[in-house]
């Protein structure tokens, strides 16, 4: 995803330390990056459990009914403008 990295001084738990790396190490070893590949993986993965958290509150109050109308109508629309940009490069050829 990300072209360049950035680094990161982080501060954990002892504990939190040695049971991630003998993880790390139980899967294969505890390759250069791994902790770095799990911390991202890690930090993504809560960034997408917070944001369906937030979405699902905002929707609370929203019959299911409408909710997947409106899922319905978004899914519509990006599939006819692929298959537009789809024709178009087709076009071109």
């Amino acid at each position: 995803m990300a072209s360049t990295a950035t680094r990161w001084n982080l501060v954990i738990s002892t504990d939190t330390d040695v049971n991630l790396r003998q993880f790390l190490a139980s899967q294969g070893g505890g390759r250069k990056g791994d902790l770095s590949k799990f911390v991202q993986e890690a930090v993504e993965a809560r960034i997408f459990q917070l944001r369906v958290a937030e979405i699902k509150a905002a929707n609370a109050g929203i019959p299911a009914d409408e909710l997947q109308a409106a899922v319905d109508e978004a899914i519509r629309a990006v599939r006819a403008e692929r298959r537009k940009k789809s024709r178009q490069i087709v076009r071109k050829a």
